[in-house]
């Protein structure tokens, strides 16, 4: 991981340090970041994978948007913390791959079978990225915000210790409530039902 430049970000929330890292592939990772990543407790950290639909374009097809949003939330009113934001759009798959598996959901496929009849596994997300760029930032230990057990287990078995892993549960609207549904039922992610 090559860390390419930093500067300060000012959003609604805070004025965060955005921090771009290149990847071995070329793509170029950031981290979000506010106050003393290294202090105690552990910091809240968010590993957000890319969505341009829902980040950018406002999209009640997921929750995407507003996990990123709330994400930044919390992390402001906590007063340290960051985002990694990771360039994995589509869980993996890439940004014309999701609008195809879009296709097949509007004809009543859900989300892992979409991915299934494309050919790709349910999720193709490489969360090495974010320890790359968590050792990078000098965070070893630190509370998670997430739903997706598999983002835990994941960090740990790289050798990063998630003291906690905190609920986002955000974003839910009849637009977006198989998809919940989805993520909840075959992807294990752990949202009320």
């Amino acid at each position: 991981m090559e860390r390419i430049a930093s500067a300060q970000l000012p959003t609604a929330e805070a004025t965060f340090t955005m921090t771009v890292f290149r990847a071995e592939d070329g793509k170029e990772h950031m981290v979000l970041s506010l106050g003393d990543l290294k202090a105690e407790p552990p910091p809240l950290v968010r590993i957000h994978s890319e969505c341009l639909t829902g980040d950018a374009l406002g999209s009640m097809r997921c929750d995407c948007g507003p996990q990123l949003q709330e994400a930044m939330h919390r992390i402001a009113a906590e007063g340290r913390g960051a985002i990694l934001y990771l360039r994995q759009e589509g869980r993996g798959i890439g940004l014309g791959n999701k609008i195809r598996a879009y296709a097949l959901q509007d004809q009543g496929v859900d989300t892992v079978d979409a991915n299934h009849q494309l050919g790709f596994p349910d999720d193709a997300r490489d969360y090495r990225l974010a320890v790359a760029l968590l050792c990078e930032m000098g965070v070893c230990r630190l509370r998670l915000l997430t739903n997706n057990p598999r983002k835990v287990a994941s960090l740990a078995a790289d050798g990063i210790e998630v003291v906690d892993r905190v609920p986002l549960q955000v974003g839910e609207n009849p637009h977006n409530a198989g998809y919940l549904a989805t993520k909840r039922k075959r992807l294990g992610h752990l949202l009320p039902p």
